[in-house]
């Protein structure tokens, strides 16, 4: 009979980056974001700007509220009788709040599934950082002990790259209506990193690069879908936007809306924009692709459709939820076959010594190896 519990879990933790709820919490969220950097609140104020657009506020936390209620949904379909907290990095409900509010009502191990897919140290190592700093904080404000694990880094888990490939598809259909196939591309949009942080990408005895190679092997893997769905060849390539470093340190390239003129250039009369970088559609998604690349596109005559993220597309929440049973299988020392859509190698839930390290400041790092879990760990979790 399967086991539908995630025992040994008590609860499940939401992280996310979190964005801010209005005007006047902008300059702080970004400042938090940026802290250590050296970036002047100057221009902290000209990227500010973006979220004037909407209101001064951005969608992620009202996607993170969406995506915690179809959480506790599937789980409830499923009678796994757990709580799902949610904890942001930089901003309301701050994560260590939540982990200190998580201990004080009796919850002991925490399973954090984050809303970053891919593996860097943007997208994975700096979460575990956060959830280290959260544990350690608890620990010494007095709080009781507890142990947070989380989900593997899920890029090619079906759940999100299989559910990309059809809303891509989807896009690819509608643009097929009205054009011919030679005249439509598709352009997959992640978010752009300094080259050094890709090249330190996955564990710490590869090659690196592991951010780069997922997202084009699942777009390979999409483009090939596409072609066999729609039964045409399309144009296909990966992008990138929200480059915020200093122009003299190098990004991963082509930016979109460089590459968007290039297809105008070449004849394309039509694009599928899809954000396969992305989880939900925050500030990268709402003001870089469906606010500068549509004016782009505008201004080249490009015809743009917008693919969905994969947001709280019920599979890709089915999708969490087999993840989150995946762990705790793994944690109850099981066997677990790990899903994988393209076929590659699985990043594992417990990372090695130096993947994708933080190239600033040497922190610590839960659900990694022990070398770098953070001083004072153990009495922390006080042996859970």
């Amino acid at each position: 009979m399967t086991d539908t519990t995630l025992s040994p879990y008590d609860a499940v933790l939401l992280t996310s980056f979190g964005g801010p709820e209005g005007p006047d919490e902008v300059l702080p969220f970004l400042r938090r974001v940026t802290a250590g950097r050296g970036i002047p609140d100057e221009r902290l104020v000209e990227v500010g700007a973006h979220y004037s657009h909407f209101g001064g506020r951005s969608p992620i936390n009202d996607q993170n509220r969406a995506l915690k209620a179809a959480l506790e949904a599937e789980l409830a379909r499923r009678g796994i009788e757990l709580p799902v907290l949610w904890g942001n990095r930089n901003s309301e409900p701050f994560l260590a709040d939540t982990v200190a509010e998580a201990a004080a009502a009796g919850h002991r191990r925490l399973l954090a599934l984050t809303t970053s897919a891919y593996s860097s140290y943007s997208s994975c190592r700096q979460y575990r950082e956060n959830l280290a700093q959260a544990v350690i904080d608890n620990h010494d404000a007095g709080g009781a002990p507890v142990r947070i694990d989380k989900v593997r880094p899920y890029a090619h888990h079906p759940g999100f790259s299989a559910t990309n490939a059809r809303l891509v598809t989807d896009a690819v259909r509608r643009l097929l209506a009205d054009h011919p196939p030679q005249e439509v591309a598709v352009v997959m949009v992640t978010h752009s990193i300094p080259d050094t942080m890709d090249e330190t990408s996955g564990p710490g005895d590869s090659d690196g690069h592991v951010y780069q190679q997922q997202h084009q092997q699942l777009t390979g893997a999409i483009e090939d879908e596409v072609e066999a769905t729609v039964g045409h060849a399309l144009r296909t390539d990966l992008t990138y936007c929200s480059r915020s470093g200093a122009p003299h340190h190098p990004w991963l390239e082509p930016d979109v809306n460089d590459h968007l003129a290039e297809l105008a250039s070449e004849g394309f009369k039509a694009v599928a924009v899809a954000p396969i970088g992305f989880v939900s559609d925050h500030m990268e998604v709402a003001y870089d692709l469906d606010v500068e690349a549509a004016a782009t596109a505008e201004e080249l005559g490009l015809t743009m459709v917008r693919v969905p993220t994969v947001g709280v597309d019920p599979e890709f929440v089915v999708g969490l939820v087999d993840l989150l049973e995946e762990r705790a299988a793994e944690a109850r020392g099981e066997e677990v076959t790990l899903r994988q859509w393209p076929p590659s190698v699985p990043m594992p839930s417990q990372c090695a010594p130096g993947c994708c390290p933080n190239l600033r400041t040497a922190a610590p790092a839960l659900c990694g190896a022990p070398e770098e879990q953070p001083d004072g760990y153990a009495e922390a979790t006080d042996g859970l």
